[in-house]
């Protein structure tokens, strides 16, 4: 008898875990299943997205960035430099999702080198501006770079930068380049450009009309737009990178998007920018 209950309770206890582990496998595991997947989903939607910007968009782009921050909650990590060295980088491995160039030619030479999948769009076009951080008539530029009291000539490295490259097609247009090779001095991007301006260390200098209307520097010293017929239209372009593609492709592809927002082309128009 004893031996008959013994093995009616066993029988009773591993019919009892048997129901454990269905309702585990139809309940339980489907649940902790689906807290992985939003876990997942939440953490990859907020993976902080990289992103490579021409350096005449720094004010610009810091707006724009906490706009898109505020509409989809997505962190960027903004890197500011020349386009050209942002090239090199990114073909030496470089782990940037998006791309925001100061020309078309270079994120065009990345997506027909395949390290990008798709071809770059204009997001905007820029201006060239003459500026000096000293109160002066700058109506007679021309004779004002040719004169004495200007002895240091700031611009970005054409090489590498567009604002640099459209500058010195500037002074070629008015036939100005060879005689003032001498007084001219490169910054490695727009950013250190104006850092020599803004500090005296050159006494004038070629700049984005961006950087002369953003909110950190208006009002400071003086400065006259270039006509635009003397250089070739500043398109700029944008472009989501195969590592944003592969890695960040939600947040890559939204970010994208924005910039074609009207909230973004609110900023880049009162940026100074010309939408396209």
């Amino acid at each position: 008898m004893h031996s008959y209950l013994a093995s009616l309770h066993n029988t009773q206890l591993i019919h009892n875990q048997k129901k454990i582990i269905v309702i585990y496998r139809l309940l339980i595991a489907p649940t902790i299943a689906l807290f992985s997947l939003v876990f997942f989903q939440h953490t990859a939607s907020a993976a902080t997205l990289t992103v490579a910007v021409a350096a005449n968009l720094q004010y610009a782009l810091e707006e724009i960035k906490t706009e898109f921050k505020k509409e989809t909650g997505q962190d960027l990590q903004l890197s500011y430099g020349s386009s050209g060295k942002f090239v090199t980088q990114i073909i030496n491995g470089a782990p940037f999702d998006v791309f925001l160039s100061a020309d078309m030619a270079y994120p065009d030479y990345l997506y027909q080198q395949s390290y990008a999948t798709a071809a770059p769009k204009i997001y905007a076009y820029g201006s060239l501006v003459l500026w000096s951080i000293k109160k002066q008539d700058l109506a007679q530029w021309q004779s004002l770079l040719i004169g004495n009291s200007v002895s240091k000539i700031a611009l970005a490295n054409p090489k590498t930068a567009p604002y640099g490259r459209e500058a010195m097609n500037a002074l070629s247009y008015y036939k100005l380049e060879t005689r003032l090779k001498p007084k001219l001095v490169f910054g490695d991007s727009i950013s250190q450009t104006n850092q020599y301006i803004h500090s005296g260390l050159a006494d004038i200098g070629f700049t984005a009309k961006s950087v002369v209307l953003s909110r950190e520097m208006k009002d400071q010293g003086s400065w006259i737009e270039i006509p635009p017929e003397s250089y070739q239209p500043i398109a700029q372009g944008a472009i989501i990178l195969k590592h944003g593609k592969e890695n960040n492709p939600i947040p890559a592809q939204q970010f994208y998007d924005f910039l074609s927002s009207a909230k973004a082309r609110a900023i880049f128009q009162k940026s100074g920018y010309t939408l396209p």
